[in-house]
């Protein structure tokens, strides 16, 4: 059994087509097709099948795969026992980090390893929920968040670490009318202009909770994934938007005001395919992600905020 073949079809159960698997492996689509004819040829039957402009493993792909994770998992897992033998792991850990999430843990995570073995190369990326787990494929580490639960959307294949749970609260001008209240609750929210997200991202899930809890339909004016921009734009106006707490500035015509009668936090996660997450270096970056995210989420208890 030629475990190259394997590896191929991990890859393709991860991409979902040959111009995928070519672009991630540095190789030409006509190459990676050839060795999936040797891989059918070896195997003795159909191992994908065309679907859209894609290819979808056959059963018969779909069990190799899982075989094929299986490997690179155990390979993964021997070079970590050989990284701990000689004492220090080493290389380059990638990470695909949300930016409101990376804000509040990357520069203390990046400080932790200067001078070490290890180096981190972080992109930040904000799309919505359901797209994260496709960045695992190409990077060591992705954080991502979700409204509904620990695991965001469509990583069911992969590994999911909790790091921290964070509020969303509601942001607006320190003279807006809302800000008299120590804290609001959904009522209180209908008749004013909001800005929001895009749909299919967390904070829009509060927006709609809201309009399920009270049966209004609420003013959206903008949909912006910028953080800072919302801010702005809140800060001068009787506009109002959902904003997190850990890393949102008050006390500079901006405040914050929890939604006592609906949930509204964010589950924050690591996300991991099986065989990266065993490497060291990893696993040491992971466990650096955890312990400011913790440090940060208790400093924010403590504050009462």
């Amino acid at each position: 059994m030629d475990v190259r073949h394997l590896e191929l079809l991990r890859e393709l159960a991860l991409r979902g087509s040959v111009t995928e698997v070519a672009r991630a492996t540095h190789r030409t689509p006509s190459a990676v097709s050839q060795q999936l004819k040797a891989a059918q040829r070896e195997f003795g039957m159909a191992l994908a099948e065309p679907s859209g402009r894609g290819l979808r493993l056959t059963e018969a792909g779909r069990v190799l795969a899982e075989g094929g994770a299986a490997v690179a998992t155990a390979i993964e897992q021997v070079r970590a026992q050989w990284d701990s033998f000689r004492g220090q792991p080493s290389g380059t850990v990638t990470v695909a980090a949300l930016p409101s999430a990376a804000t509040f843990m990357l520069a203390a995570v990046l400080q932790e390893f200067e001078g070490s073995e290890i180096e981190i190369r972080c992109s930040d990326i904000d799309i919505a929920e359901a797209e994260f787990a496709s960045l695992a494929s190409d990077n060591d580490i992705v954080i991502a968040h979700s409204f509904t639960g620990v695991r965001p959307a469509g990583e069911s294949a992969l590994r999911v670490q909790p790091l921290a749970r964070e509020p969303l609260d509601v942001a607006m001008a320190a003279d807006h009318p809302l800000a008299a209240k120590g804290a609001v609750r959904t009522e209180d929210l209908v008749d004013y202009e909001w800005i929001g997200v895009p749909k299919g991202y967390p904070f829009n899930s509060v927006l709609e909770s809201i309009e399920r809890a009270t049966g209004a339909t609420l003013q959206v004016s903008q949909r912006i994934r910028d953080n800072r921009l919302v801010e702005s734009l809140v800060a001068g106006s009787r506009r109002i938007a959902v904003l997190p707490r850990f890393t949102t500035p008050t006390g500079a015509g901006l405040v914050l005001r929890e939604i006592t009668d609906i949930p509204t936090r964010r589950h924050i996660t690591a996300i991991l395919r099986p065989d990266r997450a065993e490497r060291l270096a990893v696993k040491q970056v992971l466990g650096a992600f955890r312990r400011v995210a913790a440090d940060v989420e208790r400093h924010h208890r403590g504050t009462g905020r």
